[in-house]
């Protein structure tokens, strides 16, 4: 029963690297710009809005499942902070 919350802390902390978030960023645009002509052209086609939104609105909801989740893929390069530096002691006079 312990293990639940941790694990759901840790699938909402959101830990992704440098590298994970270009990729993220990389694959959105990519990804709504070709959502944007495909939905574009089969509404044209079908010469329904609706269609246009409902293939756009459903691409949309699928991309977000993929770029939104901490996917262990986004977190292949993970920064390595150097050592914390000891305070020094300033004496007052």
């Amino acid at each position: 029963m312990d293990a639940l919350p941790v694990f759901v802390q840790e699938l909402l902390e959101g830990k992704i690297d440098f590298e994970g978030q270009k990729q993220v960023e990389q694959t959105t645009k990519v990804v709504l710009t070709a959502l944007t002509i495909l939905s574009f052209i089969v509404g044209f086609v079908l010469q329904s809005l609706r269609v246009t939104f409902a293939v756009f609105g459903s691409g949309t909801v699928l991309l977000l499942l993929v770029v939104i989740p901490q996917w262990p893929m986004y977190n292949r390069n993970p920064v390595k902070w150097l050592p914390a530096k000891e305070k020094e002691k300033v004496k007052s006079k």
